[in-house]
């Protein structure tokens, strides 16, 4: 993909990223297709992190593990039958955990809580290198500091905000939405994925994608946790951010339309087999 001025975006299409789209061959196994983890929620918070796991499970991570504290652990164990629960004591035993080399994506944020074992737990996964997805709470939580956050990605790292959560960490970027996309790319280092109704992805490198593939039924809670599973998935499985981010954001909003009415976030990930098999020509 050419490098894009940041007033004139290249609309999202499949032609794009499809042929990095991950596929399993005949010497695949679980881990060689990648073990994306995802922070869990507390007890009363597990909606997101439900969401999230079972989206990059179906899109395509061989293996998905929902870390979690041990009074959660019965709500996400009785919800999950091909989904893995791991219950971390504290941050040094998470930090222990995401150290094993199978694990290749994360996914921290959703219903994470905006608390300092959040941050702790972001700066983790950074410090390993691992492909983080990072959204709500998980962007949230660096508000008052985003510097501390933008200088440990060195990594494959995407940035997930909605509007709000944009200028509480890009407080100081002005122009226009994709200028402003841009800027947040560049100051980050990271993939930046805004968010609305015409969602922009945007690489440090300068390549702007507007995605125009969605629908308006996708205003729904926890859509952005199942947006957020799809690209942990994605990653996790081995393509590179700006693809995945593009891909996931193309696959989300497709889903949403293939549904229609009614649509709530719980129906997505069921809905994205469909849309695999035509993009891998199965169909």
């Amino acid at each position: 993909m050419n490098e894009k001025n940041a007033t004139s975006p290249q609309v999202n299409a499949p032609s794009l990223w499809q042929a990095a789209l991950p596929k399993p061959d005949a010497s695949s196994y679980k881990y060689s297709r990648g073990h994306a983890v995802v922070q869990g929620g507390g007890a009363a918070r597990t909606g997101a992190a439900k969401l999230a796991a079972r989206a990059a499970l179906r899109v395509g991570a061989g293996a998905v593990t929902v870390v979690c504290d041990e009074r959660s652990l019965p709500i996400y164990a009785a919800s999950f039958q091909a989904i893995m629960t791991r219950v971390v004591a504290d941050d040094a035993e998470f930090a222990s955990f995401i150290s094993d080399e199978r694990i290749t994506a994360l996914c921290i944020g959703p219903a994470a809580g905006i608390t300092l074992q959040t941050k702790v737990r972001v700066l983790s996964a950074l410090r390993l290198q691992k492909a983080v997805v990072l959204d709500a709470d998980a962007l949230s939580v660096f508000a008052e500091n985003p510097d501390s956050l933008f200088e440990a990605i060195q990594s494959d790292v995407v940035l997930t905000p909605h509007e709000g959560e944009f200028v509480r960490l890009f407080h100081d970027v002005s122009g226009s939405r994709a200028e402003r996309a841009i800027a947040a790319a560049k100051q980050s280092g990271a993939v930046v994925l805004y968010k609305g109704a015409e969602t922009l992805i945007a690489a440090p490198d300068g390549r702007l994608m507007v995605n125009r593939e969605s629908s308006s039924y996708l205003a729904t809670a926890g859509s952005g946790d199942v947006l957020a599973g799809i690209l942990t998935g994605l990653l996790a499985g081995g393509m590179d951010a700006f693809d995945a981010a593009c891909a996931a954001t193309w696959i989300h909003g497709k889903a949403a339309q293939a549904f229609g009415a009614g649509l709530i976030a719980d129906d997505i990930p069921d809905l994205i087999p469909p849309i695999l098999n035509t993009l891998h020509g199965n169909t």
